[in-house]
């Protein structure tokens, strides 16, 4: 596990307040969301620790700032695995902040994002309040057949941009 350190604190706060404005105020419900994107790039770039801490802590906090419901620890259990198993895969496959080919990306992410979002969330939203598994199932796919790349490409270009200005180094 990669040390915690003020540097790796003070981004992870960052990374917390962007995905609550990005999952709470800049979206459209049901189509547009990008509010996993910080939770992945925390687990990519700074571990499965760090990314899940992300993803729990930015769905708390995003409920407090703006409910759209009864909470539900489910939905708290799915963010932080959308940055736990694209961290936990970035290390099996040995992925370096210098030399992370765009490959072990997109298949952190697919891996993590179908689990999560196209598994889990309509799985949670069926059990708890009938929505029909199918139809979320598919809607959830089809959403991530879009996000799934786009996330690969951005975060592919910000480690490389971040790592050439010195802000992330092999040290994290």
């Amino acid at each position: 596990m990669k040390k915690l350190n003020p540097k790796i604190i003070t981004i992870s706060g960052f990374l917390i307040a962007l995905n609550v404005v990005l999952s709470r105020f800049i979206t459209i419900p049901g189509i547009i969301n990008f509010g996993g994107f910080p939770i992945i790039f925390a687990g990519i770039v700074f571990g499965p620790v760090v990314g899940g801490i992300v993803g729990a802590v930015g769905d708390v906090v995003s409920f407090i700032v703006r409910p759209t419901g009864p909470f539900m620890p489910h939905f708290v259990l799915t963010s932080a695995l959308t940055g736990i198993i694209p961290g936990i895969l970035m290390k099996v496959l040995k992925a370096d902040v210098d030399e992370m080919p765009f490959w072990k990306i997109f298949l952190s992410i697919l891996v993590g994002q179908v689990t999560t979002s196209v598994l889990m969330v309509p799985y949670f939203r069926n059990i708890l309040f009938g929505h029909p598994l199918i139809v979320t199932m598919t809607k959830a796919a089809t959403k991530q057949a879009i996000n799934i790349p786009v996330y690969s490409v951005l975060i592919k270009g910000l480690v490389e941009s971040l790592a050439k200005a010195g802000v992330i180094k092999k040290e994290f």
